[in-house]
């Protein structure tokens, strides 16, 4: 997540990267395994994410940071028979996981892999309904340019969502230093040019924002 996990961000669990001063670690490919817990589709709620995207049959969407590819799968099925799914990482390994996933699960043809970098999504300009990063905020080491450039990959109307670990302590997730409070994505989203639209309340260990393009 991310296209870049879940990740629809989207996903990255949040849980398995450490972050530093100088930069953040990666999660690691060979735990792609703690990404797909049997409780995840309960408490991460994906039909209620997507449906607050706005995302439907037919959607242009990234998963940013996808990772293992966990809610590209479940994105794909969402746009299907005649949507797209970019399913984005900055690591190759995760590129090869999705892409092999893809194809155990006959998405394949929905969904196009792209490796991006720190600082750009390798997204097409003008093209996404939507984009969603699912606990892998913490991982952007420059996450104003990283939105900056993909405002520039969304429609007008597009909406982006982020969603991450609370800091009240319940539930899954990363120790409270590794988590990010909602008001520096808020922040870093605004140094970016996008505005926030509304927070999503229905996710009971994470918080969802959901960002658009201001009006010119």
């Amino acid at each position: 997540m991310r296209v870049r996990t879940a990740a629809l961000i989207v996903s990255l669990l949040a849980g398995s990267a450490v972050v530093t001063a100088q930069h953040a670690r990666l999660f690691p490919p060979e735990d792609l395994g703690l990404l797909e817990g049997p409780d995840r589709d309960a408490y991460q709620r994906p039909d209620e994410i997507m449906d607050a995207l706005q995302i439907g049959e037919g959607s242009v969407v990234a998963d940013l940071g996808a990772g293992g590819g966990w809610f590209t799968v479940r994105l794909a099925r969402r746009v299907r028979p005649n949507g797209v799914v970019y399913a984005e990482d900055v690591q190759s390994q995760m590129i090869d996981a999705i892409t092999r996933r893809m194809k155990r699960e006959e998405l394949d043809k929905l969904v196009q892999t792209v490796l991006g970098t720190q600082v750009d999504t390798g997204l097409p300009a003008g093209s996404l309904d939507a984009a969603l990063m699912v606990d892998a905020y913490h991982e952007f080491e420059q996450p104003v340019m990283l939105l900056r450039n993909l405002a520039r990959a969304m429609k007008p109307s597009g909406l982006i969502g982020i969603v991450n670990y609370k800091k009240d302590g319940g539930g899954p997730g990363p120790l409270m230093e590794q988590r990010v409070d909602p008001e520096k994505v808020i922040a870093d989203a605004k140094a970016a040019g996008l505005e926030l639209r509304k927070r999503e309340t229905f996710l009971r260990y994470q918080y969802m924002l959901i960002f658009g393009i201001p009006p010119k």
